[in-house]
């Protein structure tokens, strides 16, 4: 590895970027007009809570400033670089953090720290807090929803819950998860799906059909953010 790449793949230099991250999100969501009202949004699953909060990766940078103020949750992030500077970006804007990753299948799910971080979340809803997480299929599936939060729902029993958050000013950058960047003095609008809950006695061909539940759920919450914001981007 050159030396320039060890420097921006160094721990000092990824907080320094995760640090100027919050700030910049901060100043996006202070010039950012919301086309409603983000709290209202959880009137219709408020009696579901705790909720396993699934979202797309590349779509969720703006996620915690629309929580609500009685809404405690826990994110999980992935172990790689990339997400020592989203951990370091969340913790700054009050976001608890766990850190794992999932995959395509169970088995990666319990891999890469993946057995300590589903446990972690397991003993998070089971104390009342909900969780929100990324569910891609890590490197490869921008929309293709990954098992890892079908497992965590049917092993809880807590359902699952696709949002979206959308903006009529951003940049989509060139990445495997198509990530958005967000910018200032833009429209906004958050969109909170239907619960998907798992049944603790699914099998594997119940499981991949919820699977599919969710990420049509996600892709459908994530269009109408955009409508309402005003972009047709999907």
């Amino acid at each position: 590895m050159s030396g320039l790449k060890k420097l921006t793949r160094s721990k000092t230099v990824l907080t320094i970027g995760g640090l100027a991250i919050a700030y910049w999100l901060r100043f996006v969501h202070a010039t950012t007009r919301m086309a409603e009202d983000p709290a209202r949004q959880y009137d219709g699953i408020k009696d579901e809570f705790p909720v396993i909060v699934a979202l797309w990766h590349g779509q969720h940078l703006m996620v915690p400033f629309m929580r609500r103020e009685d809404f405690h949750v826990r994110a999980l992030i992935s172990r790689s670089g990339d997400g020592h500077l989203n951990s370091i970006a969340a913790q700054s804007l009050g976001v608890e953090v766990v850190r794992g990753s999932g995959g395509r299948n169970r088995a990666k799910t319990l891999s890469k720290g993946g057995i300590q971080a589903l446990k972690s979340l397991i003993s998070t809803l089971a104390e009342g807090l909900s969780v929100v997480m990324t569910v891609n299929v890590p490197k490869t599936g921008a929309r293709e929803c990954g098992m890892g939060v079908i497992t965590l729902a049917k092993m809880s029993g807590r359902p699952i819950v696709p949002v979206a958050y959308a903006s009529s000013r951003y940049i989509e950058l060139n990445s495997w998860d198509r990530a958005v960047i967000n910018l200032p003095f833009s429209r906004a609008a958050l969109k909170v799906g239907q619960p998907i809950y798992v049944p603790r006695d699914a099998d594997d061909a119940e499981m991949e059909r919820l699977r599919k539940a969710v990420e049509a759920g996600l892709n459908g919450v994530t269009e109408e953010a955009y409508a309402i914001s005003g972009t047709a981007k999907g």
